[in-house]
């Protein structure tokens, strides 16, 4: 047999169904492929929406944590803030823990300025928020409490000064009644003078004495009386004698004892004598005083009078007489 590499000039033969089956295989498994390269994208498509979607949902929550934190602290400073305007006496007690609340409020702030914040940090501002809501509340019953102390000492006080008051008004009523008791004391105190005996005297050079009623013939004038009274202790007095010439001046001379005294009803006025009187209650007590000026008295009627604690106690009067040629 010949084999010849030429084609033969007879019909072409028809290509086996093997080789149809083949082609078939090929497309089928591209569709194939193509089919999962389109299902892979639209999972992949579909899978970033969903992490999209749930990166979002993070975010508002984030968002909405973040919200709430601040304004729970802004809700915080603001009860701080009221805190501190409500009574400016109370003030010093908030600031004096000015230094802890302002470590948390910067703590707190520095947190919810960031703006990508983990959870731990989300949690530790909620924790910081909570623990600046205690302190306040804790301030502020500590304020209640002083506010009651406050207003307990408020009406203690109040209670204080009314008493003040009513025991002033008793002092004072108790001041009036002992000051006008003393001033009767003082008054019901006063001597009595009674006996009172004026007597005129020529002192003799041998020593003798000889009452005379001659003016040119006398050279002093005692006054002698008693003093008694039943109230008032044991004590020295003060007598004063007063003695007016017959032209009604007082006769006076500071070198021999005389000065001024005050009286009740005339003021301050001159007296010619005094005596320390030692008084008892009870007792009379005998007064003599004498008045030697060392010059001549004058005729006329010369007027006495006694005084004790400002008053006029007694008074008496004796008239010289001019002389004759042989008086």
């Amino acid at each position: 047999m010949t084999y010849s590499n030429y084609p033969s000039s007879g019909v072409q033969e028809k290509p086996t169904s093997n080789g149809k089956d083949n082609r078939m295989l090929i497309y089928g498994l591209l569709i194939v492929a193509l089919l999962g390269t389109w299902a892979y994208f639209f999972y992949d498509q579909s899978k970033s929406k969903q992490v999209t979607q749930k990166l979002q949902a993070q975010l508002l929550q984030t968002d909405s944590s973040r919200n709430n934190l601040e304004t729970e602290y802004n809700s915080a400073l603001q009860r701080l803030d009221e805190l501190t305007s409500m009574n400016s006496s109370l003030d010093s007690l908030v600031k004096s823990r000015n230094t802890e609340i302002s470590g948390l409020k910067a703590r707190i702030s520095a947190l919810l300025k960031k703006q990508n914040k983990t959870a731990a940090e989300i949690a530790e501002a909620k924790r910081l928020i909570d623990e600046l809501n205690g302190k306040i509340s804790e301030y502020l019953n500590e304020i209640e409490t002083l506010r009651g102390e406050n207003l307990q000492l408020k009406t203690e006080k109040e209670e204080i000064i009314v008493q003040k008051a009513v025991l002033q008004r008793e002092h004072d009523s108790t001041k009036v009644l002992k000051q006008q008791a003393e001033e009767k004391l003082d008054v019901a105190s006063t001597l009595n003078a009674s006996d009172i005996n004026v007597v005129t005297i020529d002192e003799r050079k041998n020593g003798k004495e000889v009452e005379k009623t001659v003016a040119k013939r006398v050279d002093k004038i005692r006054v002698s009386f008693n003093v008694f009274n039943r109230v008032g202790e044991q004590s020295t007095k003060d007598v004063f004698v007063v003695v007016m010439d017959p032209a009604g001046n007082i006769i006076s001379n500071e070198a021999l004892g005389s000065g001024r005294f005050v009286t009740r009803e005339e003021g301050e006025k001159m007296f010619t004598q005094k005596s320390n009187v030692n008084f008892t209650s009870g007792q009379v007590v005998p007064v003599t005083v004498e008045w030697k000026p060392g010059t001549r008295f004058v005729e006329g009627n010369y007027k006495i009078a006694i005084y004790n604690n400002g008053f006029k106690i007694g008074e008496s009067s004796k008239s010289l007489k001019k002389g004759g040629l042989f008086s």
